[in-house]
């Protein structure tokens, strides 16, 4: 086909699919949209909802746009959810700008601006709020946009994604985005379920290409190349033996040897990875294990060391100045540390790099001095704005969350304008923050997680990789990991190529959630719905796999049964009692062992300085002279030295029958086991003894037999009477029967555990929230089917200790605390200790103490009431920000708190943000003639002062 038919044709195509909303909705948009996007928005045009899975760049909000367009064309609402207030506080800005201010609202828990307007931009958990309070904001909704719905994966909060998008009401059209997961499928057939017609539009194509690269030394080198470029020739070298630089090129050809190369697919193309990397990691392997020879000969013998490579991997400064070379800023460089990303930006000050012309520094400092206005110039200074500042207008900055909120958005607007060249982030920001850059750095491929140092997974590189490449800016975005001791060429082409990235539920009921289901459409239409959720979907799709496999296990036992089968009798019942005499000797074997190991035990614990003792096993088996008896643990653990000169402690382990003394021997009062010359003469005078004796250990003088004197067991000799009785034991085929009765019981007991494993995920969703209703019963916050007036007051508490919360108001725990006191108490069921914080966090004295006391000791009744109920929900009440928090209310210099605290400006604000959300619901939910409500609101006014009053929409 010609070039020009093909292009009527693709003409005839598109129009086919569009319409003339679409093409008016795509007037809008300054690009021609992908037929994906169009393939969606024809979808949702028609009644359907829709699933958008494509990778991160590729557009999918156009979809969600659209639903936005066709709601205020028809007259109707839609909400714009998203994950993140910051997302929400940018989607907000971007419809603000192209609908007005008066046609779109925001709510978050920082902001509410006009809430009612027909399109409203909201977090997830906003949106979750108002369909359990059946709010009348929800009247005349049409359309829900879910942003980064993958996010229903996360541990703690995707329960939220899951809730709304069951109790949503069935005339709501859904239009749910993901980043690319391997089993779209089947979350839309999830979505189908539950939601009805709904389309799944998949696609893995990035609008803007990208190409992955190592940087070593301070070289950049392609990951991969093609089989064809491969087979092309040599490396292009220059006479100092260095690559030729290429500026945002792929190297064509790298050079051949010897190497093995590594295939595979990647984005339909057939790759090798790099073997000129291949070959500088097995040499930089080699160098460094001479290196580590020459200086350690003792270990030529041992295992290899962990190699340090020959590239000592270069600064941040040369990684930006390379890029800058090379035409590839902006870069985001990626540090799994907040204090990494703060000192990166140090370095870059420090070395007096320069991203920015003057014009583009005045443009910067103006826009920051005008978004930051508003915070008091007091707190500017402990903030460190004239150091954020002075790097901004050299085009560098950090993004963390540890940052001012005020200060991220600054830095997320001017880089998506192009003024910062160069910023330094920790993994939050590849959550949905629409900024991407033409480049990415990975400077390791590993981070804490928490409890150990991870290796990134395929999913977590594609989503920080998937910020590099600016649509309609970039011909190509750029993926560079930095080489970093033991890097493996062929690990990294692992996490570039790997596509699976399943998204699994995470959901599970909750009191708060129980309360309000139950309150709504009472306990066993809420169980049903629950059962509907996607937890229990993918749960029961595991279930059907299970199903077939436990069938053919019991056609399996079916036929095992019947070659078993006997003449001259029931051959199973025969079998059975073999098998019972076999576990009973196991058993009195084990006993017996059980018997020796104590004796074993108290040998040991008799054994006195000097004597002399055999060990039977082991390294140092033979002779040994007790030194002290001592212990390790609770457990003997006599410390000896050994006929050849050597210091041990010995246990149970070493002597599978009790130790009896074969003599004694004086230690002599200046023998030091650390001395040589002593250990030598100490071993000699053990020699000279055993030679006097013979060398022969004495003779065991317990009596009895090898069983403990007890005879055979009573049980076993029935057993075998009887065994020995049954016709069958006469059979001549009796040997050939057994094993078909042996594998019968042995495929027995694997059924038995696929049916538990069976009965273990088959309505597991409804069994959990069976038992968050017992101890909602036991606490009387439910009777039956009905909720008290206390769990009512639950129903408002949207907290992890939302139970715990519910109980301090029954129990009038803080009736007679003032608003500073109510605030520092209520800190702790908001803040969550870091691994670096004190583990003995100071707490004020008097009442907040005393209250905190009582607030533990009722989380640990609770905790009783949930271990009865088999389920575990509250975690510990954390004092961490208590002493900040009673500092701030009375009114405190934010300066003097963060010095004392060592606390990230943003840590705190964002802390003081979710205490004054806390305290808001604590408000809501507390008794008319309680003091409380009065009090925390007041509360609320104390918290609520300086910087973190200070919130902007930029």
């Amino acid at each position: 086909m010609s070039t020009h038919a093909a292009r009527y044709a693709e003409f005839r195509r598109r129009q086919a699919e569009s319409s003339a909303t679409i093409e008016e909705f795509q007037g809008l948009y300054g690009f021609e949209f992908d037929p994906f996007q169009i393939r969606a928005c024809k979808a949702l045009e028609t009644g359907d909802g829709v699933l958008v899975a494509a990778p991160t760049g590729s557009g999918k909000t156009v979809v969600g746009e659209f639903a936005v367009h066709l709601a205020l064309r028809g007259g109707a609402k839609c909400f714009y959810t998203t994950p993140i207030k910051a997302l929400s506080n940018q989607k907000y800005t971007d419809l603000v700008r192209r609908y007005g201010a008066d046609k779109v609202g925001l709510l978050t828990g920082d902001n509410s601006v006009n809430g009612e307007a027909p399109v409203v931009v909201m977090t997830t958990e906003v949106l979750r709020n108002m369909l359990y309070a059946s709010s009348h904001t929800l009247q005349g909704l049409a359309y829900v946009v879910m942003d980064e719905v993958h996010y229903l994966a996360d541990r703690f909060r995707g329960a939220v994604w899951e809730e709304v998008i069951i109790h949503l009401p069935e005339s709501v059209r859904m239009v749910a985005l993901s980043a690319t997961v391997s089993n779209a499928e089947e979350f839309g057939d999830w979505l189908q379920q539950v939601r009805g017609d709904t389309a799944v539009i998949v696609d893995e194509t990035r609008p803007v290409p990208l190409w992955q690269h190592v940087m070593a030394g301070k070289r950049l080198h392609d990951l991969f190349v093609t089989v064809e470029e491969q087979a092309e020739g040599g490396a292009d070298e220059d006479e100092d033996g260095r690559g030729r630089k290429r500026s945002r090129k792929r190297d064509r050809r790298e050079g051949r040897d010897g190497t093995k190369p590594v295939e595979m697919v990647v984005g339909g193309e057939r790759l090798q990875v790099n073997p000129r990397l291949i070959r500088l990691a097995q040499e930089d392997d080699r160098v460094t294990q001479l290196a580590h020879r020459r200086r350690h000969p003792q270990t030529r013998s041992r295992s290899t060391p962990r190699p340090r490579s020959k590239f000592a991997p270069p600064s941040r400064v040369q990684i930006i100045d390379e890029l800058d070379r090379e035409g590839l800023l902006p870069a985001i460089t990626f540090i799994f540390s907040r204090a990494g990303c703060d000192d990166a930006v140090r370095q870059c000050v420090q070395s007096g790099l320069v991203l920015t012309t003057d014009p583009e520094a005045e443009e910067i400092r103006a826009y920051a001095e005008r978004q930051c206005a508003d915070i008091p110039p007091a707190d500017l200074v402990v903030l460190g704005y004239h150091e954020w500042l002075r790097a901004l207008e050299r085009g560098v900055a950090a993004h963390h969350a540890g940052l001012l909120p005020a200060f991220k958005e600054v830095v997320e607007t001017l880089f998506s304008r192009g003024l910062i060249r160069a910023v330094f982030a920790t993994e939050t920001l590849a959550l949905g923050i629409n900024m991407p850059a033409r480049s990415v750095v990975i400077e390791k491929l590993d981070k804490w997680n928490g409890e150990t140092h991870a290796a990134l997974t395929p999913g977590e590189y594609t989503q920080l990789t998937g910020r590099a490449g600016r649509r309609g800016i970039d011909v190509e975005g750029h993926a560079v990991v930095i080489w970093q001791p033991g890097t493996d060429p062929q690990a990294v082409a692992g996490l570039a190529s790997t596509r699976t990235y399943p998204l699994n539920s995470s959901f599970q009921p909750s009191y708060n959630m129980a309360v309000n289901l139950v309150g709504q459409v009472g306990r066993e239409r809420s169980r049903n719905m629950l059962e509907s959720s996607f937890a229990q979907f993918q749960a029961d799709r595991a279930v059907v796999g299970l199903v077939r496999q436990l069938r053919k296990h019991e056609e399996a036992l079916q036929g095992y049964a019947e070659a078993a089968q006997c003449h001259m009798g029931d051959f199973m019942e025969y079998a059975a009692l073999r098998r019972r005499l076999s576990d009973l000797e196991a058993q009195a074997s084990k006993g017996r062992s059980a018997r020796r190991r104590d004796e074993a035990v108290r040998s040991l614990e008799r054994l006195r300085a000097g004597d002399i003792i055999r060990i039977p096993s082991g390294r140092h088996t033979g002779f040994a002279v007790v030194l002290e008896p001592g212990t390790r643990g609770d457990v003997p653990a006599p410390l000896v030295l050994t006929a050849g000169r050597q210091i041990k402690r010995v246990n149970a382990a070493d002597f599978p029958v009790p130790v009896e003394p074969a003599g004694r021997l004086r230690i002599p009062k200046n023998f030091s086991a650390r001395s040589a010359q002593s250990r030598r003469d100490l071993a000699s005078s053990l020699h000279n003894k055993l030679q006097e004796t013979g060398g022969e250990a004495p003779r065991d003088r317990r009596g009895g037999g090898g069983d403990g004197g007890g005879g055979e067991d009573p049980e076993i000799r029935a057993v075998r009477r009887e065994m020995r009785a049954h016709p069958c034991h006469g059979c001549p085929d009796r040997e050939d029967h057994a094993r078909w009765a042996e594998r019968y019981f042995r495929l027995t007991k694997e059924t038995e555990g696929l049916r538990r494993r069976v009965e273990g995920r088959s309505h597991v969703i409804a069994r959990t929230f069976d038992r968050v209703c017992g101890v909602l019963q036991d606490l009387d916050y439910l009777d039956g089917d009905t909720v008290t007036d206390e769990g009512r007051r639950l129903a408002k508490i949207y907290s992890e200790l939302d139970l715990l919360v519910a109980e301090c108001l029954r129990r009038g725990l803080w009736e007679d605390l003032g608003p500073v006191e109510l605030a520092s108490c209520a800190a702790s069921l908001v803040y969550e200790s870091r691994r670096s914080d004190d583990a003995f966090p100071r707490v004020p004295e008097g009442p907040i103490g005393d209250t905190l006391v009582e607030m533990e000791r009722l989380w640990g009744e609770l905790g009783e009431v949930e271990r009865d109920h088999q389920v575990s929900f509250q975690r510990r009440p954390d004092l961490g920000f208590v002493w900040l928090a009673y500092r701030w209310a009375r009114g405190d210099r934010l300066d003097r708190i963060l010095m004392e605290a060592e606390l990230p400006a943003g840590d705190f604000v964002r802390t003081a943000k979710q205490l004054i959300d806390m305290l808001g619901q604590i408000a809501d939910a507390a008794p008319g003639d309680s003091r409380v409500r009065a009090t925390a609101r007041k509360s609320v006014d104390l918290v609520r002062r300086g910087v973190v009053a200070y919130t902007s929409v930029a």
